[in-house]
């Protein structure tokens, strides 16, 4: 009864994404109804294969060591054992997260991220909070006691789900990115989740923002030190509040404008890889059969959902230019891979849009590799649709055009080694 009522779901988001037109395509989309536990999935049981997990492994075995650092902690030790660079800083002061209680304009909490984990430290506190991207699992979370010990070593953490695992995340283990309004000059109200489809202008409260944006605002550094810069643009956090412990004095804009893509990115093919799981009669001995077609129309459904996120059909335009101080762009950019020509799928715009060549770079992480094939095929069947030109319609006409269509196939074609045979040259 389960297994009907999961397949019996998903054909009605998918009525609702396509029968709705394009404002409800735009929207957030279907979530998740299944349960976390099922035998194909097994969030709570399953085997774990993330960064986190590994450099356990390393702990436990001596090939890894971590050093506690004064007020920082363990925290510059752990961001170099997961390849996570300090540039990638954001700071968010609205009292959000495990420890929100110690997280204020004068003390605010300090993120990092790669593509596959995310830091979180506040200071004077007993944890490191760190969430990583199981290439099956969804984002499985842990903490490390901050106290010199001889075997420090990351502690699985669930009390997290309570907010991480919610509509805003689709319904499984993922990120969040909020943008906080105040609703007075001590308290934080309405709190809006943010991804690349929000309009910058309504992005980044709560945060500390670092670099500029052109003559245009946004929501982020709106505190009390700032009252007297009507424009609220940083070049540094320098004097804002007692530095000491802290890695970095940047919160770099165009890194949050990378994490806001990465957040819901991430959740987005967390929920496909679920959802194909969960409907996998290989799975589901007992399950009745005979509900292909739906099945078939569901994870059809969810494929469209991540490829329009995927190449960014509904992104809104910057409005003005962006520079980031702390030297992300440029490292972020170098990453690669690039493809024969010397281009990369991380090459940022950041004058009308955020991406130069606008696919996202999440298709080469581990959790794009690890879909199962009844969701993996129709993402790739459906972005094929687009950049091949057969897709007509408006909103894809207007955010691709025929040089960006080009450059994202002949990129891919040299850079992702399962991409199938059929995306070829694209000529009209």
């Amino acid at each position: 009864m389960r297994f009907r009522l999961l397949v019996l779901v998903g054909s009605i988001l998918l009525a609702a994404v396509f029968l709705a037109g394009p404002t409800a395509s735009a929207q957030r989309g279907g979530m998740f109804q299944g349960s976390a536990d099922d035998p194909a999935i097994k969030y709570s049981s399953g085997p774990l294969n993330n960064v986190v997990d590994s450099l356990n492994s390393r702990l436990d075995s001596g090939a890894a060591r971590l050093s506690f650092l004064g007020r920082s902690g363990y925290l510059r030790s752990v961001l170099e054992a997961l390849d996570v660079s300090i540039d990638t800083q954001m700071l968010v002061f609205s009292p959000t997260s495990l420890q929100a209680p110690f997280i204020k304009e004068s003390n605010p909490r300090a993120l990092f991220f790669n593509d596959r984990v995310q830091v979180g430290w506040v200071r004077d506190r007993d944890l490191l909070e760190i969430a990583a991207q199981d290439s099956r699992q969804g984002i499985v979370f842990y903490t490390l006691t901050q106290e010199p010990t001889a075997s420090p070593r990351f502690k699985r953490m669930t009390a997290c789900l309570g907010c991480h695992m919610t509509g805003d995340t689709l319904g499984i283990p993922g990120l969040l990115m909020f943008s906080t309004t105040p609703s007075s000059a001590r308290s934080f109200g309405r709190s809006r989740f943010t991804d690349h489809r929000i309009p910058v202008e309504n992005r980044f409260g709560g945060w500390f923002v670092t670099g500029t944006r052109g003559p245009a605002a946004h929501k982020g550094n709106a505190v009390t030190v700032l009252d007297g810069n009507p424009s609220h643009q940083l070049t540094s956090t320098t004097g804002l509040y007692d530095a000491h412990g802290y890695l970095s004095s940047s919160s770099d804009i165009a890194g949050l404008m990378v994490f806001s893509h990465q957040v819901h990115m991430t959740n987005l093919l967390i929920r496909a890889g679920w959802e194909a799981r969960a409907v996998d009669p290989e799975f589901h001995p007992n399950a009745p059969r005979g509900n292909d077609d739906l099945i078939a129309a569901m994870l059809h459904g969810i494929a469209g959902e991540v490829v329009d996120y995927l190449l960014f059909i509904d992104e809104a335009p910057l409005g003005a230019p962006i520079r980031g101080r702390s030297g992300f762009a440029e490292r972020f950019q170098a990453t690669g891979p690039h493809g024969k020509a010397g281009r990369s799928l991380r090459s940022l715009d950041l004058d009308r849009r955020l991406m130069r060549y606008p696919c996202s770079y999440l298709i080469y992480s581990p959790m794009f590799d690890a879909l199962p094939p009844g969701v993996k095929d129709p993402i790739y069947e459906r972005m094929w649709e687009v950049l091949s030109g057969k897709e007509r319609g408006e909103r894809y006409q207007s955010a691709l055009t025929l040089a960006d269509r080009q450059a994202i196939v002949e990129i891919l074609r040299d850079t992702k080694p399962d991409l199938p045979a059929y995306f070829t040259p694209v000529v009209n």
